[in-house]
């Protein structure tokens, strides 16, 4: 009998989630206002599990990101680019995220019991969450997984490390040993990921019934439609306006994006992704800066999600955020977003940080989680081929022909 792969398992164990709400719903029930449910404990330790991967994730993968791609005077033009580039992908994900989820409004007619979870506490303005970006110590940041601090702190530190050259070596070399551990640490999380998934499942459907099924099925909806539009309409048209062949550029990028969709990882896919973007005709020392680069900075299905999955939370709850709290909150999940890794769950992490900064209750998240699983398979291959349409826009940037392989050996023989 062939092994199911940890995708059907978790498939699994939201049907058994699903089928244990609806069959036991008391169980998924607190028997006093003191206690809390079984299934909720289990959703939350896996989500502990997770947050336990964040910090460490973070650090060691952007430092040895930023020092490992050689000379900062040599890669600031190029790092440069991409830099604008990303900046400006992830803002339209934002809009694009906020347009949809305003248009569908799939938290409609979702009941939230936030007494418990929400404190009320006054809207964080706009210099205090810009002096909330910042550490005053990069263990207190991990500690309490602060992600925006974290990421400031990793961006400089790694700056540093390439700054002063092959004296930095075994700090980098450490930081990407670490990267190399906690994505195996990743592995082993995931494994519990279908008793998680399945728990909050069970707890969702046990709790708030059919209406936050419903409410989840438009909330997929809503998803895949704003990344189909955002993957034929933005990325598309930066294919066109940096004159890349889409033909062949959809066949280098086809096989990576369809292994970040079935395995919700977009680090399992970045070995080929190199290999053929490489192949396609991006020159070593720009894929090999940009796509990796792009795996913190670009993730713009990522942050499409979030900035759907927030409003989604504030809609279930009954509050009405302004015009100017949702852009607020869109500036905060561009920053945040940047420390989003690009490994399965990171994203709702990030986004449970984030609310809480906006006052929306975390109980939010447990509904997320029902139907996580379908939102990361899309979310991740859009992440995929975002980078490597960033990594081939970049690569045009700087004067690449994408051409035959005769010029392309030409090309980098004339730059060297």
């Amino acid at each position: 009998m062939k092994r199911l792969s940890i995708t059907s398992w978790i498939f699994i164990g939201m049907a058994a989630g699903i089928a244990f709400g609806f069959l036991l719903p008391d169980w998924t029930k607190a028997a006093t206002a003191a206690q809390t449910p079984a299934v909720l404990v289990i959703a939350k330790v896996f989500l502990r599990l997770i947050k336990s991967i964040i910090a460490p994730l973070i650090f060691a993968t952007l430092v040895a990101g930023i020092a490992g791609a050689g000379s900062v005077k040599a890669m600031g033009r190029i790092g440069l680019k991409a830099i604008v580039y990303f900046e400006l992908a992830t803002t339209i994900a934002l809009v694009v995220g906020l347009a949809a989820v305003n248009i569908v409004q799939p938290g409609q007619g979702v009941k939230l019991d936030q007494a418990k979870e929400t404190k009320k506490t006054e809207p964080l303005s706009f210099e205090k969450t810009m002096e909330h970006t910042f550490p005053q110590s990069v263990v207190e940041a991990m500690a309490n997984g602060e992600v925006l601090q974290i990421v400031v702190f990793a961006f400089l530190f790694g700056t540093a490390c390439s700054a002063i050259g092959a004296k930095a070596k075994p700090v980098v070399d450490l930081c990407q040993s670490i990267a190399d551990v906690m994505f195996r640490y990743t592995r082993y999380v995931m494994y519990l990921a279908p008793l998680g998934v399945g728990a909050a499942m069970a707890y969702t459907v046990g709790n708030y019934g059919w209406s936050v099924l419903l409410s989840l099925v438009k909330l997929v909806l809503a998803l895949y439609g704003a990344l189909i539009v955002f993957v034929i309409v933005v990325l598309g048209a930066s294919l066109l306006i940096a004159r890349v062949p889409v033909r062949a550029f959809l066949k280098a990028v086809r096989e990576p994006a369809i292994i970040g969709f079935s395995t919700t990882s977009s680090e399992a896919a970045l070995p080929l992704a190199l290999e053929n973007m490489e192949r396609f005709g991006v020159p070593k020392h720009i894929v090999g800066f940009v796509l990796p680069a792009g795996y913190s900075l670009n993730l713009t299905g990522s942050t499409l999600y979030q900035a759907l999955g927030a409003i989604f939370i504030a809609q279930a709850a009954g509050m009405h955020l302004s015009i100017g709290t949702q852009l607020l909150l869109m500036l905060t999940l561009m920053l945040t977003s940047k420390g989003a890794a690009g490994v399965t769950g990171s994203s709702i992490v990030v986004l449970a940080g984030t609310i809480s900064m906006f006052g929306l209750p975390a109980v939010g998240i447990s509904v997320l989680m029902g139907a996580d699983r379908l939102l990361d398979m899309a979310r991740t291959a859009v992440n995929v081929i975002g980078n490597c349409v960033a990594t081939a826009v970049v690569a045009r940037w700087e004067g690449v022909e994408f051409k035959t392989p005769e010029s392309r050996e030409l090309q980098e023989a004339a730059r060297l």
